[in-house]
């Protein structure tokens, strides 16, 4: 053959592309192309690695509930470390729902942590190692500042989700850079890789983050049928009252009106707690100490407790973080045992100044012990509404003092009353910027009409007033800064209790102005100068806008 025919020896070599050139020039560019492509997935892995982490923290939670559960651990810790004015802030925007939304965010700040360690973990896996072995230490660390927590069994459930948590981030890491798990073969081929192994990563990514929601779910579900089996509420039989009270005459305001019934339902009656979850309160083990300056200790079981005689009262309880015109607030029938009757039994010491409530869950609260013996309504209460005290109301006992707000007296899931002198102990609030005496001030609030447009002419303003221990004797309304005009006052409950009120108004096509004001039984009216919740609760004169048309 023709030599100069012949193919050029360099001719029979496969010809390179212009991007595989560049590519053979520069290994580093094509080494950071996949890792760009695939950086969501490590910051996905790490998310569902960390919630995997506080799935099985839920679910070893609910087998037994002496191992505090992650989520509750670091939010109680949460709470106390956060600053008096993101609590009230909290309060006043979430109202009753401040613990859901802190509960939501910590989850979320939690899977956006891992996914950081995710993307970090990916040039340096042990990092992965070092942030979940910190997770469950810190897990540890906090759930054994959890009353009633188990040391062993919390070790064993921060160790649990730790491993968990790494365990599954090293799965994810697998489907991710071979396209399967550990002990199969790789998909080496690029194709595969770009293809059915991104597959495979996706389907490992949602059943890992199905099952961390439903261990978490089972998880809750089981600490609740738990709470429930260890309490053994439902087989609570309350006893009959010594002082029994007629249940309340039929409102003389129409319902139509939208006044708040006399008698707030359990399932609508406010709570605000410090407690994250509901305690889980054993009544096998449970009894109520009453200790300090004493002269006779007592410890009371709840068969003992429920052995004494009981009276009702009708009381309202209201939240020193209530704002005007605000929800915090209800009247319920309190079954229970006077104060007064377990103290005088117990002997307390006159330099016994202070009554200290302490709950299972380490709350206290703090008043003076004088208000157990002035004549109001002070009540160790174990029944609401006809009903042995729910489970988010203080099963099995709590303490409801009139004249009072809750956080210096209604302490729930008590424990303990202890005596002290006045000076020697501040209770949990009041270190946190609230004042140390809190008696409950004159307010009222109008229910209806709400702010906004109403129908013009003849229209029905309601609402309720309170100012327990001293009673709600005269309320009245004002349209656009008129005249006082004075409203119908259905007959009195019982001085501890809210006071329904209404007053007919004619109001012309535009804009008003409504305004109520109450005056207690010494004839004061309640003031005018608006001040917030801190620290003592607040005041002013509930207003409202409408547009009548």
């Amino acid at each position: 053959m023709d030599e100069n025919l012949s193919t050029p020896p360099e001719a029979t070599e496969e010809t390179s592309s212009p991007d595989e050139a560049e590519s053979a020039r520069d290994p580093e560019q094509t080494a950071e192309a996949p890792a760009r492509r695939t950086g969501w997935m490590y910051a996905l892995a790490g998310a569902v690695s960390a919630g995997a982490a506080l799935g099985i923290s839920e679910l070893i939670s609910g087998f037994n509930l002496s191992v505090p559960s992650l989520v509750l651990a670091v939010g109680n810790a949460f709470i106390d470390i956060t600053p008096a004015w993101l609590k009230d802030w909290a309060v006043d925007v979430f109202g009753a729902n401040d613990k859901n939304i802190l509960i939501g965010g910590m989850i979320a700040v939690t899977l956006l942590l891992g996914g950081a360690v995710g993307m970090i973990a990916r040039r340096l896996p042990w990092i992965g190692a070092a942030a979940f072995a910190a997770f469950g230490a810190l897990g540890f660390w906090l759930g054994i500042e959890t009353p009633l927590a188990g040391t062993a069994l919390t070790a064993v459930s921060a160790a649990a989700a730790a491993v968990s948590g790494f365990s599954c981030l090293l799965i994810l890491r697998c489907l991710i850079e071979n396209g399967n798990i550990p002990g199969r073969p790789s998909l080496t081929d690029p194709a595969l890789l770009s293809s059915a192994g991104r597959r495979n990563f996706l389907a490992g990514t949602a059943g890992a983050a199905a099952i961390a929601a439903g261990s978490a779910v089972l998880g809750r579900t089981w600490t609740e049928r738990s709470r429930i089996r260890v309490a053994t509420r439902e087989e609570v039989a309350l006893p009959g009252a010594s002082e029994p009270i007629p249940d309340p005459l039929p409102s003389q305001i129409s319902s139509a009106a939208g006044v708040s019934p006399l008698i707030t339902p359990i399932e609508e009656f406010y709570k605000v707690d410090t407690a994250l979850g509901i305690p889980a309160v054993d009544l096998d083990s449970w009894a109520l100490s009453m200790t300090g300056l004493v002269d006779r200790p007592l410890q009371l079981t709840y068969e003992q407790i429920m052995s004494q005689p009981m009276v009702e009262r009708y009381i309202t309880l209201a939240c020193v973080s209530n704002r005007v015109g605000g929800e915090l607030v209800g009247n319920a029938k309190w079954l229970g045992i006077p104060l007064r009757t377990l103290v005088e039994e117990a002997g307390v010491r006159p330099e016994g100044t202070q009554l200290i409530g302490r709950s299972v869950d380490g709350f206290t609260v703090g008043f003076p012990t004088e208000a157990v013996f002035d004549g109001r309504e002070a009540l160790l209460a174990v029944g609401m509404n006809d009903q042995a005290l729910p489970f988010k109301h203080g099963f099995p006992a709590r303490l409801v003092v009139s004249g009072l707000y809750g956080y210096v007296s209604a302490t729930k899931w008590l424990s303990e009353i202890e005596f002290a002198r006045w000076e020697d102990f501040d209770a949990y609030w009041v270190p946190r910027g609230w004042a140390k005496e809190a008696p409950i001030k004159t307010q009222s609030r109008i229910d209806y009409p709400r702010p906004g447009p109403v129908d013009a002419g003849p229209v029905t303003i309601a609402g309720v007033a309170w100012a327990q221990s001293r009673g709600i004797t005269r309320v009245e309304v004002a349209v656009d800064d008129g005249p006082w005009r004075e409203a119908q006052l259905p007959d009195e409950l019982s001085i501890d209790s809210w006071r329904q009120w209404s007053v007919e108004e004619t109001l012309s096509p535009g804009r008003h102005r409504i305004m109520v004001r109450a005056a207690d039984d010494s004839g004061e009216f309640q003031t005018a100068e608006r001040t917030p919740v801190r620290p003592d609760g607040a005041t002013g004169y509930h207003t409202i806008d409408v547009n009548a048309a």
